[in-house]
């Protein structure tokens, strides 16, 4: 054809210009080998070889446009070759075998062969080419736009912002253990009479050794049963495949989300069916109110009076949980004078703290109230499972649809040994 016998003549004139220019460099090398101590090029040979420089590159961009016509010619022509029918009715090129004869002929194929592994495959078959392709052959729009915004330029990629998340945690005041049970048992002190004191040797009426006092303790044996946290998100493969930093946002969101309720029921469970038995609703927790206290008290000292409580009790506190708004109301307190009564902890950027006890500040806790005692102590928190992560498409029609599930999961334990090592303090109203 016409445009092969110009590929032939354009090619011939390219190797003659590359042969002219390699002509003046060994003319340039003979010069040095004569004993000449630096190469002599004269000013018309070095004009000659950027003149051929240039025809050579024109003559290969004619060459690169005539050969892009040729792969257009091959696809069509391609489109007419002779076909053949297969066994299931579908029409390929002679000499092709379709995706399913290959799907058959595969390992992966042949891996379920007899349902011995549950008919599930556990790598998926992988088609060599294109779908949009005849068989492996170019089609004719192949390296063209198609169509997405990204294949015109390079967009600027913004990262996801994620949102601000609680940062104190209400099992950091806790001593956490480790349990590889379903269940914690444990015994609870629930009253102790202390009939201590000093005795005699003998008693003098009649002459017989003294007889010890007996002090009364009462323990109850209580179970606390490991429950389970968790909730599942919803997301399609592809997206987890491409974008990494969703998929690290989803996993942490459910994360997350196990905390929350983590700290609403280690302060709050009720102890009803899946529940676990919080705090504040453990029996045997003592409380205070601020309406009990003395005329001018203010909320800093009806919260001052609860650990007064605790301390009678023998047990040191070691941090106090209060709700935001509470928080806020305290630190803004002022003196008759409009003095702020915690400015200097405040302003030297002090660790949050309440006479002299750390705080965790967490709207988890009902508002009015402040939750304060010896939490490494009086109570213990246990991870049966720490919080993970899972991801399966094997959930309802998950599998054909390309979803997956991805799961959030814990179980937890909480004992409540001394339950008088609690106060839970009640900002009603200030005293009358």
């Amino acid at each position: 054809m016409a445009t092969d016998s110009r590929l032939k003549e354009l090619k011939s004139a390219l190797r003659a210009v590359l042969a002219d220019n390699d002509a003046i460099v060994d003319h340039a090398g003979a010069t040095r080998e004569e004993g000449g101590p630096e190469v002599q090029v004269q000013a018309k040979h070095v004009e000659a070889f950027r003149g051929n420089l240039a025809k050579a590159r024109e003559i290969r961009a004619e060459i690169e446009a005539l050969e892009g016509m040729g792969e257009i010619r091959s696809w069509a022509e391609g489109m007419t070759a002779p076909v053949a029918q297969t066994k299931s009715g579908l029409i390929v090129p002679q000499g092709s075998k379709s995706l399913g004869e290959q799907f058959v002929e595969s390992d992966e194929f042949k891996a379920i062969a007899g349902g011995k592994s549950g008919y599930t495959m556990h790598a998926p078959f992988q088609v060599n080419g294109s779908f949009s392709s005849h068989w492996g052959r170019k089609d004719v729009y192949t390296g063209l736009p198609s169509g997405t915004p990204t294949d015109f330029g390079s967009p600027q990629r913004e990262g996801i912002v994620e949102r601000q998340k609680r940062t104190m945690r209400v099992r950091e005041l806790f001593d956490v253990q480790q349990t590889n049970s379903n269940m914690v048992e444990y015994f609870r002190v629930s009253g102790f009479t202390n009939n201590a004191s000093t005795v005699a040797e003998r008693n003098d009426a009649n002459n017989a050794f003294g007889v010890k006092p007996q002090s009364s303790m009462t323990v109850v044996g209580v179970q606390a049963p490991v429950r389970t946290i968790a909730h599942y998100e919803v997301a399609h493969r592809n997206v987890l495949d491409d974008e990494p930093t969703l998929r690290g946002i989803i996993d942490n969101e459910l994360l997350y989300g196990l905390r929350l309720v983590e700290d609403d029921q280690i302060l709050n469970g009720n102890g009803v069916g899946q529940n676990l038995t919080g705090i504040r609703s453990t029996s045997g927790i003592q409380t205070s109110t601020w309406s009990s206290g003395v005329a001018d008290d203010t909320r800093l000292d009806a919260i001052r009076r609860g650990i007064t409580k605790s301390l009678l009790a023998y047990y040191e506190p070691t941090g106090m949980i209060v709700h935001p708004n509470d928080l806020e109301d305290i630190e803004l307190s002022k003196d008759a004078n409009l003095n702020y009564l915690m400015v200097m902890s405040v302003s030297m950027g002090a660790d949050a703290r309440l006479w002299r006890l750390p705080i965790v500040s967490t709207p988890a806790i009902t508002e009015g109230k402040v939750l304060l005692g010896s939490f490494g102590v009086g109570a213990t928190l246990y991870d049966r499972m720490e919080g993970n992560i899972r991801v399966s498409e094997q959930h309802s029609d998950f599998f054909v649809r390309n979803a997956v599930a991805v799961l959030a999961e814990e179980r937890i334990a909480l004992a409540v040994k001394r339950p008088e090592s609690f106060v839970e303090v009640t900002l009603d109203s200030a005293p009358a």
